[in-house]
């Protein structure tokens, strides 16, 4: 639990580690709004504590804050935003993450400065990660594979909302690949980086009637709207650019790849839970392959 300051700091005091992923957080927009502190807890001073714990590292350390396009003051902009874009949220979940964003910034200037730190950070901002393995609640894939295990219909909340929908083998390589740029050259230290699809953006009813060719006689319907909903984005980009020229990455999955993964993990679940770590590993692999073909 990133909230415990006290633990944080004793375990990374004692393991000393060489490269920390911090992905800890509370991930969705609704829950955000039924349980803010939490949120705010979690997403803002939650990443303050691993900062703060990073201090305790007394040798050379490669740190990866995963933070998220939601951090960006969402204008419905199609041009897809850019890492020095303004930072912001309307919803407790997206200007939570901005302020964690903030808070990285101000204490790599404060207490990481170049010329002095052994601890090199790099900030990643990651468009909608989806995959095998995913069980979270008001989630698009996650609400449908529930549903459709069970022949119910899923409800849609808002079909033409736009995502940059992306596996999370290549948002999990991308991470990687900042850390070993990170290693490599010590400039990248404290710059964020945006890893999201080399396709263009889909919105969430063409992502269902694409699961349809690969999961049969599934339904749903649009669910009516209500006054009482909770705001929620209609339009997402973002513009990788700066990965694709700095770091040397790019997405390689197509869309269509994209869903047939998600969906072939799912169906392998529920068809035979005891093989959920083979598929795991053979899709590892597969994007492997694809990786060594294409880049």
């Amino acid at each position: 639990d990133i909230r415990n300051l006290k633990l944080l700091k004793k375990t990374f005091k004692k393991y000393q580690p060489d490269y920390v992923f911090h992905l800890a957080a509370q991930t969705l927009v609704k829950e955000s709004y039924s349980d803010p502190i939490y949120t705010w807890q979690t997403n803002t001073i939650g990443t303050l504590n691993v900062l703060e714990s990073l201090r305790e590292i007394k040798k050379n350390c490669i740190a990866v804050l995963i933070t998220s396009d939601k951090s960006y003051k969402n204008l419905e902009t199609k041009r897809g935003y850019k890492e020095n874009d303004i930072l912001g949220g309307k919803d407790p979940y997206s200007a939570s993450k901005a302020s964690a964003d903030l808070v990285i910034q101000s204490h790599i200037s404060s207490f990481f400065p170049l010329q002095k730190t052994k601890v090199l950070i790099g900030i990643a901002r990651a468009g909608n990660v989806i995959g095998g393995g995913d069980w979270s609640v008001n989630r698009l894939i996650p609400d449908c594979v529930k549903s459709w295990s069970k022949n119910k219909k899923v409800l849609i909340r808002n079909p033409k909302s736009t995502r940059p929908w992306q596996h999370v083998l290549e948002v999990t390589w991308g991470y990687f690949v900042l850390a070993v740029n990170l290693k490599n050259n010590k400039k990248l230290h404290g710059e964020a980086f945006n890893f999201g699809p080399n396709t263009r953006n889909y919105n969430v009813i063409s992502l269902v009637q694409l699961i349809e060719k690969y999961w049969k006689n599934i339904t749903w319907k649009v669910a009516k709207k209500n006054k009482k909903d909770f705001h929620e984005s209609g339009l997402l980009k973002l513009n990788c650019n700066k990965s694709k020229i700095k770091l040397k990455w790019k997405s390689i999955l197509s869309f269509k790849e994209t869903i047939r993964m998600s969906v072939d993990w799912y169906k392998s679940y529920y068809s035979n839970p005891k093989k959920t770590y083979e598929t795991s590993s053979n899709q590892i692999r597969l994007y492997e392959e694809l990786l060594k073909k294409r880049f």
